[in-house]
């Protein structure tokens, strides 16, 4: 009982706002990752109108700010982290990242094709006389 407790207390350390081995978290845990969030979300809005960067530039923060937010949620309000009791949500949020990965890769190939296979407006029109 002891080690389970130590390796709980272990677990706790690790993970920001962890109460115990199976609560949802504390307050302070909740207030970190929601001070984090709105911080990020400021930074994002603040970056964006930015005219003196390149547009690249503006685009890399604001992938960078959206990873970031992502992350602060995963492991603030979801409370994923890499104990072994968090195997199957972990393995849950692989398969949901995959799946929305190939729908968007797959959009986007689909948007290009028919991008590069559209008959210019000028035909169209031209055919339409």
């Amino acid at each position: 009982m002891t080690n389970q407790l130590h390796d709980t207390q272990r677990l706790n350390r690790r993970t920001p706002g962890l109460e115990t081995h199976g609560s949802h978290g504390t307050w302070r845990g909740y207030v970190v990752g929601y001070v984090l969030a709105i911080g990020l979300t400021i930074a994002a809005f603040a970056i964006a109108p930015v005219k003196n960067m390149a547009p690249f530039s503006i685009e890399a923060a604001l992938v960078v700010l959206a990873i970031a937010q992502m992350i602060v949620h995963l492991i603030f309000f979801l409370h994923i982290n890499t104990a072994p009791e968090q195997k199957t949500n972990v393995l849950a949020l692989a398969a949901t990242m995959l799946i929305i990965a190939i729908v968007v890769v797959g959009s986007l190939w689909i948007m290009s094709h028919l991008t590069a296979n559209m008959v210019p407006m000028d035909h169209l029109m031209n055919m339409q006389r």
